[in-house]
Order: structure tokens, then C-alpha cells, then sequence
């Protein structure tokens, strides 16, 4: 097998067939030694009736459902873990990532490259703030984190087997996949291209998802936030201290004591400060917790390599031995 296709679909019924049409042309010419293989996370629309349809018209499409649903990344993980060729193909099932660009992408790893990345130097049919809050949270990204990770870009990539075995030996259940192949090193090389707007179907990644996917990144990668609320904590002493000098001048020179306001700001800021350092404790000590209990990341329910590897070596009945 020279090349897997790896998709992650999550209530993806309608985007299936457009993405499978799309993906049987571009790996034509290694038609023979590739396959394309669609996870289901635990969709609730009829997404895995579309891959089962797949399955029939595209011999190459191979199907695992997931026993629920586990995010993105994880979905993504169990493709990666699936996939049998020696190169791996990773995009989206909405297509705004073009499957076109793996010809570009296969040239460039023939040069020697283990991972070939999409840089998005367009996106199109996105909104202000989401293009504004992925160019800040990129830039905020590569400030805190430990190791460079490539300025937007996504999970669309084309990698070799041995950068994605290093990334498969990383147990972490907090998975940020393009982190993970930046922190794997190897030689990586990006090329740019234009996003497309989403066609069918509706955006996966609300607010909510999206802030919690960079938190995982950011936890993932850095102890930054550590010391940042350490440093907070000492300027909030030192704000105390000059609140302190404040108030024995006003008592000696003015005869007053201070004003409510000033107890107020004292208590607000500090009330803050501690908050907001027990916040970032938590996220480490949580992401602790999942860690060492140690659970598998995931469980498939169904995989149609392995139904049809069954009923391929199932005996032959009595009666069809008799008719022949």
C-alpha cells in the first residue's frame, strides 16, 4: 500500500458522495496501492449509511465507526491508526481543503520530505472574526509554546510512515495532531494554497469547540501558562506593596483612612489574580487526571475491512458445495 486517505467525518451525509468522487480522481494514478478510509464519529445523521454506500461504488473506500463520539482529533487518530500505506493523506470531509493538491504534495515528498503541510494563504467564505481569531490564536500559539508549529495551517497534510509512527507513539489523549508532527521534527515543508468555503453541510467547530481545541494546544505544548500565572501572582504582590506604602502616607500626611474604592480595586485585582492561577492549575492538573487513567482513546463499533476479511473466510455452505 503506497498511500492512505484518511477523513474524519462527523454528520457528514451529504458532503460523502461529492468527497469520495473527488478523492477516487486524485489518487487514480495509484489506483492499485491505495485506499481511502472514512471515520465516523459517532454521527447521529445517516453518515455511515453514506460510507456503506461509498464501500459499493469505491472498492477503496474503507469505513470505521466509531462507538461514539470522541472529537475531531481522536476520529482523526483512529484513521491515522487504520491506515496501512506509506504515505498518509490527511483532510477534512468538507472539501474546502482541495484533495487535488496530493500530486504537488507526493512530488515534494519524493524529494525527500516526510511531512508536506498546507499553509491556508487564502480563506474563503469565513467570517471576519474567525479569520481574526485563527491568525491571533496561531501567533498566540507559537508565543507560549516549546516548539515552532507552523503558522495557519491545519491537519491537511501528506506524511510518511515513519513521522506518523513517531506521533502514533505519543500516548496523550489531549491530541493536537499538527502539533504533535511539528514536535516530532523530521523534514517538513508547507505549501500554500487557497481554502475553499464549506459547500455542504454546516461547521463542526463552533466558539465553544474552538476554544477548547486551543486550550489542548496550548496546555499540550507549553508550561508557559505556569509561569505566567506565577509572574501574575508576583505583580499582584508587588501591587499590594505600593497599595500598602498608599495607604500608611495618606494615614500620616492626610489623617484618613482610604476610601471603599480603593478597597475594592485591592480586593477585585487579587480575587482575579487567584482565580485566574487556579484556573490554569486546573487545566493541568484535569488533563493529569484524564491522563493517568489510562483509558483507550477509543473503541470502533464497525470496520468494514474486517466484516469483509470475515465473510471472505467463513465457510462455503453444504447446499452451494452440492450445486456445484
Amino acid at each position: 500500500m503506497l498511500v492512505s486517505v484518511v477523513v474524519p467525518c462527523m454528520n457528514e451525509e451529504d458532503s460523502i458522495p461529492a468527497l469520495v468522487e473527488r478523492l477516487a480522481r486524485v489518487i487514480a494514478p495509484w489506483r492499485d496501492r491505495a485506499e481511502i478510509v472514512l471515520v465516523d464519529d459517532g454521527s447521529t445523521d445517516a453518515t455511515w449509511a453514506a460510507i456503506e454506500a461509498a464501500r459499493r461504488s469505491c472498492p477503496l473506500v474503507v469505513g470505521l465507526r466509531l462507538s461514539a463520539n470522541r472529537g475531531h482529533q481522536i476520529a482523526l487518530t483512529a484513521g491515522l491508526r487504520a491506515a496501512r500505506g506509506e504515505r498518509v493523506f490527511m483532510l477534512d470531509a468538507d472539501l474546502q481543503d482541495p484533495p487535488e493538491l496530493l500530486g504537488d504534495m507526493m512530488g515534494m515528498m519524493d524529494r525527500g520530505y516526510d511531512v508536506v503541510y498546507g499553509r491556508r494563504a487564502e480563506r474563503q467564505g469565513e467570517t471576519a472574526f474567525k479569520r481574526a481569531s485563527a491568525w491571533a490564536f496561531y501567533r498566540a500559539l507559537n508565543l507560549m509554546s516549546d516548539v515552532a508549529i507552523p503558522r495557519d495551517t491545519g491537519d491537511f497534510r501528506l506524511v510518511s510512515r515513519r513521522a506518523l509512527d513517531a506521533v502514533l507513539a505519543m500516548p496523550e489523549r489531549a491530541r493536537f495532531v499538527r502539533g504533535m508532527f511539528a514536535w516530532a521534527g523530521f523534514r517538513q515543508v508547507g505549501i500554500e494554497y487557497a481554502r475553499a468555503p464549506r459547500a455542504l453541510g454546516e461547521t463542526k467547530y463552533p466558539l465553544r469547540k474552538m476554544i477548547a481545541f486551543a486550550t489542548d494546544a496550548m496546555t499540550a505544548f507549553s508550561t508557559r501558562p505556569l509561569r505566567f500565572a506565577t509572574r501574575m501572582s508576583f505583580a499582584a504582590l508587588g501591587f499590594s506593596g505600593l497599595m500598602m506604602v498608599y495607604v500608611a502616607h495618606s494615614l500620616i500626611v492626610y489623617q484618613t483612612a482610604p476610601g471603599w474604592a480603593s478597597v475594592v480595586l485591592a480586593i477585585s485585582l487579587f480575587s482575579g489574580v487567584q482565580l485566574l492561577t487556579l484556573g490554569i492549575l486546573g487545566e493541568y492538573i484535569g488533563r493529569l487526571y484524564v491522563e493517568a487513567k489510562g483509558r483507550p482513546l477509543y473503541f470502533i463499533a464497525e470496520d468494514t475491512r474486517e466484516t469483509e476479511e470475515a465473510a471472505s473466510a467463513a465457510p462455503v455452505p453444504l447446499r452451494k458445495l452440492a450445486s456445484a
